[in-house]
């Protein structure tokens, strides 16, 4: 598949998001794919302040500002508005965060993937409540430091790929800006499809996961080069395939040492997770099928940023 990335831009500069934030990158190469005709619909988390009130939001495309539960219901809501209206080539993305996705919202999104609503809903996951504090989310990996998990969360993130899949959606992806081939191909499918589809990103937060800022890239490729963040996709037929075959798997300890968040991790902890990230990549067939299909496109961020 050809890189394309298109000159035009529907983010303003002087944006709300901290340095490094890979929630604003994420978006940026979005709306870059979903173009011009899309109508965002955002719940409470931290985009809704990086996007700013109406007139002033930094988004050059309709944006509507929603409860936290609901975004799924409300952009389910504006789709049928405008099937009402004839005006059916406007794509409509909710865009969440994991507290607003895995949490808060997870009614509305079973709800609205249940009934297959023509909509794209995307979470970008920071793996906590970043915008209020970094309180934990049921997105918060094991290990992992915030100011109500102090001495590191002690449960598995909750899998919210499988919670979606079980729906039979139309589509569902993981995804990541880094490995941007794989991420425009996913958007590009996600766009073209009808029903409900959800992406499910990994947003790397400078601030709650104690890294600099400049580093936002490289962790999260650790992410998926340590196999703790697979990149894989199901269509309505419900198996999944990985789409992305690490070379040889880092081990998941070069990912817990690049943050801060994971300091207090023991090397049991470790260990066990490592185990685990094994057997879930065994599951997805990485040791029998990943010969041959290996495509090493991470993309650099000065690349991402031109």
């Amino acid at each position: 598949m050809k890189l394309t990335v298109r000159n035009e831009e529907y983010i303003s500069g002087g944006n709300m998001g901290c340095p490094g934030c890979g929630a604003v990158l994420s978006m940026r190469h979005v709306l870059k794919i979903m173009g011009r005709k899309t109508i965002v619909v955002m719940p409470a988390c931290c985009w809704s302040i990086i996007a700013g009130p109406f007139p002033s939001t930094c988004l050059k495309v309709p944006l509507l500002h929603v409860p936290f539960e609901a975004a799924a219901a409300c952009a389910a809501g504006v789709r049928q508005a405008l099937i009402h209206q004839g005006r059916e080539d406007i794509t409509v993305m909710a865009w969440a965060g994991d507290g607003g996705t895995f949490d808060i919202g997870l009614q509305a999104l079973s709800c609205t993937a249940e009934r297959d609503e023509d909509i794209i809903y995307v979470c970008y996951d920071n793996e906590a409540y970043m915008n209020t504090g970094i309180q934990r989310s049921s997105a918060t990996p094991e290990g992992s430091w915030t100011t109500t998990t102090p001495r590191g969360e002690s449960r598995f993130k909750k899998d919210i790929f499988e919670i979606v899949r079980a729906h039979r959606p139309a589509y569902v992806a993981t995804a990541v800006v880094t490995y941007a081939k794989d991420f425009q191909r996913k958007f590009e499918k996600a766009k073209a499809k009808k029903g409900f589809r959800f992406i499910h990103l990994l947003s790397a937060c400078p601030p709650g996961w104690r890294i600099s800022p400049g580093d936002s890239i490289e962790v999260v490729r650790l992410a998926v080069e340590t196999g703790i963040f697979p990149l894989k996709e199901t269509d309505d037929d419900g198996e999944v395939r990985l789409t992305y075959y690490p070379e040889t798997l880092i081990p998941v300890s070069e990912y817990f040492r690049s943050q801060g968040r994971f300091r207090q991790m023991s090397e049991e902890q470790i260990a066990q997770i490592q185990r685990f990230v094994e057997e879930s990549m065994r599951q997805l067939g990485y040791w029998e099928e990943n010969k041959g299909k290996r495509e090493l496109n991470s993309i650099t961020l000065r690349y991402l940023a031109a």
